[in-house]
């Protein structure tokens, strides 16, 4: 079932390139009576085919095709088939060979594609699962440590102490629990049939929920809110997306030294809602600015403390959630300091529209 798609998909493009050419050479044939370039014209309608669809069939289907109307419609004697004269023979082997050639070369490239983008995968997995070993170890170590004092001298502990221990391992806890919470969406979009099911989501309520969560892990940290006047509803899952909202937001909050200000903007363009969140932090290090979507990157020299590759595993997860709607995200630094997220996606009415 899966092919069938696929298969429709190749068929309208022959069907469309056989057209055109059919009819450009009928027009070229009445307006100027010329010939000549009509068996260029199918080769080109051969080799975009060739080009644009999978696999050998389509490519040749096309050129025995295209030898056939034009023997049959535009070479003498017309509307019959006669392969004895040389020019037609020639002009016939020529399309096919073509065709076959044309396809051999597209369907090598192809492959060698997908070989490149599983090895880069693969690569991704890896260097994903080198950072996530480093980043788990520093918090699994807190919790084990406090727990074990907790039970092992806890009438020799204070008030202050115990209490201090157990702030330490929930805070652990729950960045633990957010590591997991990307790691499983990074799971879930990974596949190569992610279907993301979308609600006509209202983006007033959708931010509320999001600002909410937020404020609950970070309660002293004021976001400047600014959105459009108008009513906005925008087609997504609100539960993704409110998880680029919070992972942006906490990297803001983590990473960006010296901020005080965290903005979170909305507008609207035609058919697009623009979310764009900023702070008048440090701003992001070039080296890591072009690699911040990507999953990974280096924790070696960070303080033994520092829980800083989640924000890149959880910016790995905005890139994939925003992919899998059908938008774009982007990363910059502010020429006044600091750093600006911002991703698109489509409006209600664009959605309907597609």
């Amino acid at each position: 079932m899966k092919k069938i798609p696929k298969i429709l998909t190749d068929t309208a493009i022959t069907f469309f390139f056989l057209t055109a050419c059919f009819f450009l050479c009928l027009a070229l044939q009445h307006a100027s009576g010329a010939y000549t370039l009509i068996p260029a014209i199918f080769i080109l309608g051969t080799f975009l085919t060739a080009l644009s669809t999978s696999g050998y069939i389509y490519g040749i289907v096309s050129a025995l095709a295209s030898v056939f109307i034009f023997e049959f419609v535009f070479e003498l004697p017309y509307f019959r088939l006669n392969f004895t004269i040389t020019d037609n023979l020639v002009t016939s082997v020529i399309m096919i060979v073509i065709a076959c050639i044309t396809c051999t070369l597209t369907t090598k490239i192809k492959k060698q594609e997908a070989v490149r983008s599983q090895s880069e995968k693969e690569k991704l997995r890896a260097d994903l699962l080198r950072a996530v070993s480093h980043d788990l170890r520093t918090p699994l170590t807190t919790i084990y440590g406090a727990s074990s004092a907790l039970l092992e001298s806890s009438g020799g502990l204070s008030e202050g102490q115990k209490q201090k221990m157990l702030l330490s391992i929930r805070e652990d806890a729950a960045w633990l629990t957010r590591m997991v919470e990307n790691l499983l969406s990074i799971t879930r979009l990974d596949g190569a049939n992610v279907q993301i099911i979308k609600s006509s989501t209202v983006l007033d309520e959708f931010l509320d929920a999001a600002l909410i969560k937020f404020h609950k892990r970070y309660p002293l940290q004021e976001v400047a809110v600014e959105l459009p006047d108008e009513f906005i509803t925008i087609q997504m899952d609100p539960l993704l997306i409110e998880q680029v909202v919070i992972n942006i937001l906490e990297n803001a909050v983590c990473h960006a030294k010296g901020m005080t200000i965290l903005c979170l903007k909305v507008s609207v363009l035609p058919g697009k809602a623009v979310f764009e969140i900023s702070d008048n932090g440090c701003g992001i290090e070039k080296e890591r600015l072009k690699n911040l979507f990507t999953g990974y990157y280096r924790t070696e020299n960070l303080p033994p403390d520092s829980k800083r590759s989640n924000a890149g595993i959880g910016l790995s997860v905005c890139a994939a959630i925003i992919r899998a709607h059908g938008g774009t995200i982007t990363a910059e630094n502010r020429k006044s300091g600091g750093a600006l997220f911002r991703f698109v996606l489509d409006t209600e009415e664009e959605s309907h529209g597609q």
